[in-house]
């Protein structure tokens, strides 16, 4: 049998439910592995002191007849996401202290199921950025290679599965922060359709883009663990039904589509992972897809787009963090200066960027120039998808333009940290589903370099698609 840590959370719970395994037995193996390695990785920026008493109390329900497949399974939470009396900060300084009141209604429907919750993880400030080195707390190292970034700003969730230290965990994807950091970590990554998942208890970012989602080891765990969260939820206006959508009749095998990667051309980004890309697509064509390309015309505004409608959400998001109602607070000389002063001691250099730009591009006379130009294209480029969804089922994708880079690398050049995002923000921007399945595995599992993903995107509230396809491409 595979060390308990390694286990996917689909065979661990076939090992609970059999009772061949503990969750307190299990909770304990990846409790010692996180403990060892947390130290050098930093993925999680708490391990909670209750881990094995929330595994007694699973065990407890799998004897009283409870068969939920996350019953027992130890899960990180991304530390932008509230479970009640413990501490939250997406890891910035101004919300040191802070000790959530409620649950996110995902945790709430987790801690339903009887999952073990063993901490939370590292995180880019208020997941401004794509390599989690933007954290008040320290970076996180990539546990397959140390001197590389694991990606962001999910980053410690991804870290947390790929040193064994959780079997799944959640993330938040504003612009693909589960797809990269579950790419460059080796891992699979899904971005729900938006309000397919309620963001009751995620500490907000751009209202329009947040996502919460599942980072796993296989597909049929990322189908497990988006199939326990989702669902409408009165406590968020944005989440929607399932019938909300029409569904895709589809007869055979889905149709592929692919773009040129010339439509990227003049953005600024070096697209490495091309050779691996179309590598991937001839295993979809070996495996009876039928290929054929698609045009998204407008596909290279998405990043220049992204990062103006971002900001000013930001900027109006995190308004709230003035000293007075959460977290902390500095003294000044009259309460605009405490605003001031803390808003300056708490909030790191990537947010501060960020807030600026966004409440430049609202500003009276620019925001029709930038903000509402901004919206315009945005609505360019999900009019562009949906043309192609007419002569296509999934539309195919790199999943980042490279595997992940150096620690330091690209830090302090944001223009290049923003390019990270190329490939995944426009799903973001249309709403629809987007999964990464690791694309370069080698016949034992491993990888014979760094990992690199493959993303496939479908129309909305057709997540069952993605998962049928990424199986047949990760076997």
């Amino acid at each position: 049998m595979k060390k308990y840590p390694e286990l996917t959370i689909k065979e661990a719970s076939v090992l609970l439910e059999k009772k061949e395994l503990s969750s307190k037995d299990l909770t304990e193996m990846v409790l010692d592995v996180a403990e060892e390695k947390n130290g050098d990785i930093n993925a999680y920026l708490e391990i909670f002191d209750d881990c094995l008493e929330q595994a007694e109390e699973a065990d407890k329900l799998r004897s009283n007849g409870n068969t939920e497949a996350l019953c027992g399974v130890p899960i990180a939470i991304k530390d932008n996401i509230l479970i009640k009396d413990r501490r939250v900060t997406a890891a910035s300084k101004i919300l040191e202290g802070y000790r959530a009141v409620y649950d996110a209604t995902v945790i709430s429907k987790l801690k339903t199921k009887g999952s073990v919750f063993i901490g939370r993880t590292n995180l880019d400030e208020f997941a401004m950025g794509a390599s989690t080195e933007n954290s008040a707390y320290g970076s996180t190292k990539n546990p397959l290679d140390t001197t590389r970034v694991p990606g962001g700003s999910s980053g410690g969730s991804a870290a947390a599965i790929a040193m064994g230290g959780a079997l799944g965990a959640l993330g938040s994807d504003t612009a693909g922060s589960i797809r990269q950091p579950a790419s460059f970590c080796g891992l699979v990554g899904l971005k729900p359709t938006y309000g397919s998942v309620s963001r009751h208890g995620l500490i907000a970012l751009g209202s329009s883009l947040d996502v919460i989602g599942p980072m796993t080891k296989t597909v049929g765990d990322a189908e497990i663990l988006f199939n326990s969260i989702k669902g409408k939820d009165s406590y968020d206006s944005t989440s929607v039904d399932e019938s909300m959508f029409p569904k895709k009749e589809i007869s055979g095998k889905p149709r592929i589509g692919i773009f040129n990667l010339d439509e990227l051309a003049g953005v600024g980004a070096k697209i490495e992972s091309y050779d691996n890309f179309n590598a991937s697509v001839n295993k979809m064509r070996d495996l009876g897809y039928s290929v054929e390309e698609i045009s998204l015309k407008n596909i290279k505004y998405a990043v220049p787009t992204y990062y103006v409608i971002l900001p000013a959400e930001a900027s109006s998001n995190l308004a709230r963090f003035d000293g007075v109602r959460y977290g902390l607070s500095v003294d000044g000389e009259n309460g605009i200066d405490d605003f001031k002063k803390t808003k300056g001691a708490g909030f790191g250099k990537e947010v501060r960027r960020r807030i600026i730009i966004g409440t430049y591009v609202l500003s009276a006379g620019y925001s029709d120039e930038y903000y509402k130009k901004a919206l315009k294209v945005r609505e360019l480029i999900s009019q562009d998808f949906r043309e192609a969804f007419k002569s296509v089922d999934i539309i195919m994708t790199p999943t980042t333009a490279s595997s992940a880079f150096k620690l330091g690398e690209k830090v302090n050049d944001p223009v290049a940290m923003y390019l990270e995002d190329i490939f995944t923000v426009p799903a973001n921007h249309t709403g629809i589903p987007a999964l990464t399945v690791p694309s370069n595995k080698n016949k034992d599992g491993g990888f014979d370099d760094m990992p690199l993903g493959v993303q496939f995107m479908a129309p909305h509230m057709h997540e069952s698609l993605l998962f049928t396809v990424g199986k047949d491409f990760e076997k």
